[in-house]
C-alpha cells in the first residue's frame, strides 16, 4: 500500500474521530462521559496507521472543547500508548475473540483509571468520588469499545474477507 493512502486513512480516521467526539458532545466530555468515538479505537488490530491519527484526533476533540492543556496532552498519550497496546495485541494474536477481548483492555483500562487523575490534576477537586468515575468509566469505555467497537472491527475484517477494499 502506498504511503499516500496510508496517510490518507489515517487523516480520515482522525477526522471521524473528532467529527464522533463533536456530534456526541454533550455525553463525549466531562464527568460523565460516553465518546461513540472510542470506538475507533479497536482500528490499530488492523491498521497501525490508526495508532497516532486516534491521538490526534483525541487531542482535536479536547482543544476544540475546552478541556484545560494538560488534559488535551495526558489524554492524547493516553489515547497514543492505548493504540500502541491494541496494535500489539492485534500483532501477536491470532484468535479473533481473543484478539479484541484483549486489544480492547488498553483503551478501556488506561482510560479507566488514569482519566480521573487527569482530571483531579486539571480541574481540582473530582465532581464525583474517583471511584465513581471509575465505574463511570468502564461502563462507558468497555460500551465503546466491545459493543461499538467489536462490530467495526469485524465487518471490516468480513469485507477484506470477501475481497471488499474498506478503508485500503
Amino acid at each position: 500500500m502506498s504511503s499516500t493512502k496510508i496517510i490518507a486513512r489515517a487523516g480520515l480516521i482522525g477526522a471521524l474521530y473528532v467529527l464522533l467526539s463533536l456530534i456526541t458532545f454533550p455525553v463525549a466530555s466531562g464527568a460523565i462521559q460516553f465518546r461513540v468515538s472510542e470506538a475507533l479505537c479497536v482500528l490499530p488490530l488492523i491498521f497501525p496507521e490508526t495508532i497516532p491519527a486516534l491521538a490526534v484526533g483525541c487531542m482535536l476533540s479536547n482543544l476544540i472543547t475546552g478541556c484545560a492543556p494538560m488534559d488535551v496532552v495526558f489524554g492524547s498519550i493516553i489515547t497514543l500508548v492505548a493504540g500502541v497496546g491494541t496494535f500489539l495485541m492485534g500483532k501477536f494474536i491470532k484468535n479473533t475473540v481473543l484478539k479484541i477481548a484483549l486489544g480492547g483492555i488498553f483503551p478501556v483500562l488506561l482510560n479507566v483509571f488514569f482519566l480521573p487523575l487527569i482530571w483531579y490534576w486539571c480541574y481540582g477537586e473530582l465532581e464525583y468520588l474517583y471511584l465513581m468515575q471509575v465505574l463511570f468509566l468502564i461502563i462507558s469505555q468497555s460500551v465503546s469499545i466491545y459493543a461499538l467497537g467489536s462490530p467495526l472491527y469485524l465487518s471490516i475484517k468480513k469485507m477484506r474477507k470477501k475481497g471488499i477494499k474498506f478503508l485500503e
